[in-house]
């Protein structure tokens, strides 16, 4: 479980706020939706849930491996989410002069997973994001859709309780597109997902509660069916641009 309680961030010399007054809550065993215009304070709203970096003003709590009814303060600790978070980012920074299972198992050693563990967890993952024939080879030889493959890889090695998945179908092909579909559904019965995709298709498919970010305040949530029947819509798209004050670029 992810929760964020009237966050809200201003950076550095900044005149106004790039997220204020923030209220979500990634439940466990659901895909929750977060969706804006380019420019709508996405980043920085996951990037905080990460740990990258703190609240100006509010609280982000997360759940950890094991702790079903406990999260801690994101600010109370004294390193990155990164115990707690399995997280794929629109850009994945992948060391490149690695090969693909050099590079998860140095993933799953960050982590403190055992050895014998860790053998098990690489076979999983690597079956689970279709690496098998990839394993041996040098990630600067993968395609952008092969590497966006490694990078949600990297964030199950540790079977984490929470994912965040910022266009986690970048670059994939239509196959790849249905495999990755029926892997995070199956993941959601047992964790807490968030994803950010500008393929609506995608969200209206896959989450059952949304949040609509325009202008770094939540303009819509709930289910879509809450969406649309508040906004009388008869599709996802219309409420989207109804709700924001950009359009999808």
């Amino acid at each position: 479980m992810i929760e964020v309680v009237s966050f809200s961030k201003k950076y550095p010399h900044a005149k106004d706020f790039a997220v204020e007054n923030v209220n979500m809550k990634i439940a466990d065993g659901i895909i929750t939706g977060l969706i804006g215009p380019n420019g709508s304070g996405k980043t920085t709203l996951i990037k905080a849930i990460c740990g990258f970096h703190f609240p100006t003003e509010g609280e982000i709590f997360v759940s950890k491996k094991g702790c079903i009814n406990h999260a801690e303060n994101c600010e109370d600790q004294d390193f990155l989410n990164i115990g707690k978070i399995g997280y794929v980012p629109e850009n994945p920074c992948l060391p490149s002069d690695m090969t693909v299972s050099e590079f998860l198992f140095f993933a799953g050693k960050s982590h403190r997973i055992m050895e014998k563990e860790l053998e098990n967890r690489f076979q999983t993952v690597a079956q689970q994001c279709s690496l098998e024939n990839l394993i041996d080879k040098k990630i600067k030889f993968l395609s952008k859709g092969q590497k966006q493959r490694v990078s949600f890889a990297q964030a199950l090695i540790f079977n984490p309780k929470n994912l965040i998945l910022d266009e986690p179908f970048s670059g994939l092909d239509p196959a790849q597109i249905i495999q990755i579909r029926e892997l995070i559904k199956k993941l959601s019965a047992e964790k807490a997902v968030l994803i950010s995709t500008h393929i609506l298709s995608e969200i209206a498919s896959l989450c059952s509660y949304l949040y609509i970010l325009s202008d770094g305040k939540i303009v819509g949530s709930g289910s879509e069916r809450d969406i649309l029947e508040k906004e009388n819509c008869n599709s996802l798209e219309s409420a989207f641009l109804k709700l924001s004050s950009k359009t999808i670029i």
